[in-house]
């Protein structure tokens, strides 16, 4: 073996130790006097059997850095993969430098290996508290889409990303390989898979890990990758392959790189970008029998090899034959790394625990945002206009991404012509993945509006984006954005926990756009109609989560705005795509979006109010609006106040949010003691859950979503579910206690028109003229 490779099987040695010691030890992490069961951690609580291939990887990918010099980041895909990221950020000083308590010097080694999935300490995955790490790894399938995400607009970036077998098996990791058919080599970073196979999952052998070598390189080749296999158990033979395939994969990355840059490969073509595939025994170096029973190899070596050793004298006496088999004494002196190992760390913002990518905000610029007046509406008054919010948005993103042609990216799963949004592509195309024909429309090799269908990836490129300092908008069908609804649970936890992280500097905000919503899915039918996403959203809680309704295109203008400029925040905006009545000029737009719920004069009586009637999204804002101009016809005594409310989380109050409305503020607007038909763009619970603490809930009445779809009319929808004009006056007319002539006389004429809209519907298969022609009537 080389000196070099000697350095980097020490490395190797120490950091299978460390993690072993990890799991174990409470106490004695040098091993100075013999094993006692008080120095045994008395949960043993960890993940032993990825450990020493996430090493065997780390410690040769140091190799390449130093000697290449290369700009890296580290991505442990496989699942409770911490140990051995905490092991090699500790032995490369990036961790002492984050938390200086817990440097080298046996007080901090001791620190070290006590925290570990201990009460205070750090959990099992490579989370936010990790240096380097932008990928927890506690959910699986979401690695490759993370290290592509990186990679986009990052051209001296590269990402080491390993998948662990487990993980390969999921469904969002599978439809993860074509993601290197979006990579531009000219103008992004390089992303190199890992696939590691050690053959099993918790009980269980994998699927890609007893498929054989043929298969496989069939497999990925088909992908459009290049695979180069390491395969054995000998750690001197391993060393050797190791090193060969991570120089050839190298040479490769920047053979394509220089290419691309300098004009001479074809951009129709997409390269064949390498992939390593590294067979290596789970738990590799870690006991080979306990009891009787085979471990090493086997997937008795996935968490805790030795699980009885504070009860087991045979046990403990083993755990300490195995750490001392790794000769501690040479990898250590006074705590810290040897010099050997201390040769093989890279230096500074080379280490991959220290890059600054690994810290994206370190890396945020402010976007350059064009004014709002290239795309706002005018509205000379209330309802008398006509626009789709969307196209207004559309414009005004296109004038975004001229600005910012390295620092935003549109995402989407193949709907931002149908979203409305497609005056974009006149600043950039679709990124294309092979050669452009002459019947394509809006292609471009260097394409920075990201289409592909599936929401898995175009959430998990985004993340990855947003987490190494860029900026971006997921546009999707609001029906089907569930779909990655997990991996928005998971990028919620992670910027709880980051936010509490000093060294941790703030994202750009995970900005969702849903459209093609609930109410216009008539079309579509049952199966395209749900707003259930806004629910799991406001579960993450209001210091991460905000879900914002603008009722028209110069509102949705103001809400994006502010959208793009927050920080670790997850932004749930909802829009329609259809041409609507238009509310609320420019600047009456800004006033109430920077309130977030606020009373519309122009449409209420002034004094106290008879009824409140709410709102919040476009189709209940026209309907509520419908309703109120019917009362005023027929009922004008009854005196009304429009609410209308875009920061639906506002509804909450402190210190549950903390940004939510003042009590003074709320009761002011809602009254304390008046009924409130409240017209809700989702599930009429999420209105009850957020406002339950209110004074005067129990006089609010939600009309939203009933689960009542079908394929029909847009307005048939709304009648299904109770959010139309004439069920919100008759609901307000029976919650104002009216009961005289002119209110029964309304009433009946409210059931003659539902009736009325129930044949002609059947008729004709459209709505009533009357319907489809209303607009606000004005003063």
């Amino acid at each position: 073996m080389s000196d070099e490779l000697d350095h980097v099987d020490a490395w190797w040695r120490a950091a299978n130790y460390l993690s072993a010691a990890q799991i174990y030890l409470l106490d004695n992490p040098l091993l100075h006097e013999p094993l006692r069961p008080a120095h045994i951690k008395p949960r043993l609580l960890g993940h032993w059997g990825t450990s020493p291939g996430l090493n065997f990887v780390y410690a040769h990918l140091n190799r390449v850095i130093r000697a290449r010099d290369l700009e890296m980041i580290f991505i442990a895909g496989p699942g409770h993969g911490g140990p051995a990221v905490l092991a090699n950020t500790w032995l490369e000083g990036s961790y002492g430098e984050t938390y200086p308590e817990i440097g080298f010097g046996e007080d901090g080694l001791r620190r070290f290996v006590r925290q570990f999935s201990f009460p205070g300490g750090v959990p099992s995955h490579a989370a936010p508290e990790t240096p380097g790490s932008i990928h927890e790894g506690g959910e699986l399938g979401y690695s490759l889409m993370h290290a592509h995400g990186a990679a986009f607009d990052n051209p001296d970036l590269h990402v080491a990303c390993v998948i662990g077998d487990g993980e390969a098996e999921t469904g969002p990791l599978a439809a993860s390989w074509p993601s290197i058919r979006f990579v531009d080599a000219a103008r992004d970073g390089a992303v190199l898979p890992i696939l590691h196979l050690n053959g099993y999952r918790i009980a269980g052998p994998t699927v890609m890990g007893r498929m054989p070598d043929e298969a496989l390189d069939a497999l990925f080749r088909g992908h459009g990758y290049a695979p180069v296999f390491v395969s054995g158990d000998d750690p001197a033979r391993m060393h050797g392959e190791m090193a060969a395939a991570l120089d050839a994969a190298f040479d490769r990355i920047a053979a394509i790189q220089r290419a691309a840059r300098s004009g001479e490969a074809d951009p129709a073509e997409t390269p064949r970008w390498p992939l390593i595939i590294l067979r290596s025994p789970k738990g590799w170096t870690g006991p080979k029998e306990v009891d009787g029973a085979p471990v090493e190899g086997t997937h008795r070596a996935h968490q805790v090899p030795l699980p009885g050793v504070r009860e087991n004298e045979a046990h403990l006496r083993q755990l300490e034959a195995w750490l001392r088999s790794y000769r501690p004494e040479e990898l250590f002196a006074d705590g810290a790394p040897s010099p050997k190992i201390r040769a093989l760390a890279p230096q500074g913002a080379r280490r991959m625990g220290a890059h600054p990518a690994a810290n994206g905000g370190k890396l945020l610029r402010p976007l350059d945002l064009p004014a709002l007046s290239v795309a706002e509406v005018e509205v000379p008054a209330p309802g008398a206009a006509q626009a789709s919010a969307n196209r207004a948005l559309g414009v005004w993103l296109r004038e975004l991404m001229r600005a910012n042609p390295d620092n935003f990216r549109l995402f989407g799963p193949d709907e931002t012509e149908s979203n409305k949004l497609d005056t974009v592509f006149e600043a950039s195309g679709r990124k294309a993945t092979g050669a452009v024909i002459d019947s394509d429309a809006d292609l471009a090799a260097d394409g920075r509006v990201m289409e592909v269908l599936s929401e898995h990836l175009c959430q998990g490129w985004l993340e990855g984006y947003l987490l190494t300092g860029r900026h971006g908008l997921f546009n999707s069908y609001e029906a089907f954005i569930p779909i990655a609804g997990s991996m928005l649970n998971q990028f919620a936890k992670w910027l709880r926990v980051s936010r509490e992280l000093h060294w941790r500097a703030p994202l750009a905000s995970l900005n969702y756009l849903l459209t093609s919503h609930v109410w216009r899915q008539d079309h579509n039918g049952f199966s395209h109609q749900d707003p259930g996403f806004l629910d799991h959203v406001a579960s993450k809680g209001a210091k991460v989560a905000r879900i914002w309704l603008p009722p028209d295109a110069n509102s949705l203008l103001q809400v994006a705005r502010s959208c793009l400029e927050s920080r670790d925040r997850v932004n749930v905006i909802v829009s329609g795509k259809h041409e609507e009545s238009q509310w609320l000029s420019p600047e009456a737009a800004r006033a109430h979006c920077a309130a977030g719920i606020g009373i519309w004069d122009w449409a209420s009586d002034a004094g106290d109010p008879g009824v409140v009637m709410a709102c919040a999204g476009d189709v209940p804002t026209q309907e509520t609006l419908a309703a109120v101009a019917l009362l005023r016809e027929r009922l004008p005594d009854l005196p009304l106040r429009v609410v209308n409310v875009v920061d639906l989380m506002a509804l909450q109050p402190p210190p549950r949010n903390p940004d939510g409305l003042p009590e003074k503020r709320y009761d002011a607007l809602f009254t304390t003691d008046r009924p409130v038909i409240f017209a809700f763009h989702g599930y009429p619970g999420l209105v009850h859950e957020l406002s339950c603490k209110r004074r005067n809930h129990a006089n609010i009445h939600v009309h939203g979503y009933r689960e009542s779809g079908t394929t029909t009319t847009p307005f048939d929808m709304v009648v299904r579910n109770g959010l139309d004009r004439f069920h919100l006056t008759l609901a307000a007319l029976r919650r104002s206690g009216r009961k005289d002539g002119a209110a029964e006389a309304l009433a009946a004429h409210c059931r003659d028109r539902l009736a009325a809209h129930e044949r002609h519907i059947r008729e004709t298969g459209t709505d009533l003229p009357e319907i489809d022609a209303w607009r606000w009537p004005g003063e």
